[in-house]
């Protein structure tokens, strides 16, 4: 068990394998457990940096409300605390809007920019969608909310295999760090305010999109969205693949991810 002062904070954190830096930031409700399927990959290597968010895991739950930006600072300061200068940078979903803000607040430390299903902006929409979504989350179960997250994060296939479904379903009811419903509420209207769109064209660090073509979460869209902004992004659209493609599709992703670290390392200068 590792604890990190960071912003004020007490983040929790874990370090895999060795090789050049690849700090990884998880999705909404998401606390280390969800890399599961790749830090064994990852860390074979990269020195894997994986955290928990606040108001996830085992790190400090907020006090108050915040947003994308701050949770970028966090997060940086996490890498200070770790006296990581630069690192590739991956980020998924929620994370790859923390992601974007860490890459605009210190485009000099990020060595690639890897986003994974998610998002430049949401606007009016998005805003509803948090205050719906967040008050719902307070009148349900955790049994329910699970099956909520999982119905968004997974395929019509996925659910054709009920040992699978059951084993996911097992693993996430039984997380020893449970995310509070209050908690959800906080990282989901963070995220309903995230906006970066008209300043990803400043970016210039080699970036990565990777989209799900069936995400019914954060639709494949968003992504051409941000890849279309960034100049010289790369974008990969997975067939068929859900918002959860990290871990429906847990060997594609993982390839994909260290193909284009591999590639950029690669590539003349």
């Amino acid at each position: 068990m590792a604890i990190a002062e960071a912003n004020g904070l007490q983040l929790y954190y874990e370090i895999l394998g060795e090789g050049e830096p690849l700090f990884c930031v998880a999705g909404l409700s998401c606390d280390t457990l969800v890399w599961i399927p790749q830090v064994q990959a990852f860390s074979a290597e990269h020195r894997t940096v994986i955290f928990d968010n606040r108001d996830a895991g085992q790190s400090s739950m907020a006090e108050r409300e915040y947003d994308i930006a701050e949770m970028a600072r966090d997060a940086l300061a996490l890498a200070d605390a770790l006296e990581l200068d630069s690192f590739h940078l991956l980020g998924v979903s929620m994370g790859g809007a923390i992601a974007q803000e860490m890459a605009l607040q210190a485009p000099e430390r990020a060595r690639t920019l890897t986003l994974a299903v998610t998002f430049a902006s949401g606007g009016a929409y998005s805003r509803k969608v948090a205050e719906v979504w967040g008050a719902r989350v307070m009148q349900i179960s955790r049994e329910q909310h699970v099956d909520e997250l999982m119905l968004l994060n997974h395929s019509e296939e996925f659910y054709e295999n009920p040992d699978m479904v059951a084993f996911i379903r097992s693993a996430m009811l039984q997380n020893p760090h449970p995310q509070p419903p209050e908690a959800f509420g906080r990282q989901l209207a963070a995220c309903s305010r995230h906006d970066t769109l008209d300043r990803l064209g400043t970016l210039t660090m080699p970036t990565h999109v990777i989209g799900g073509e069936r995400d019914i979460l954060v639709p494949i869209w968003k992504q051409r969205e941000i890849a279309s902004a960034i100049p010289g992004a790369k974008l990969d659209v997975m067939p068929a693949a859900p918002h959860g493609l990290s871990i429906e599709r847990a060997e594609e992703f993982n390839a994909a991810v260290l193909g284009f670290i591999r590639e950029t390392a690669a590539a003349p200068a």
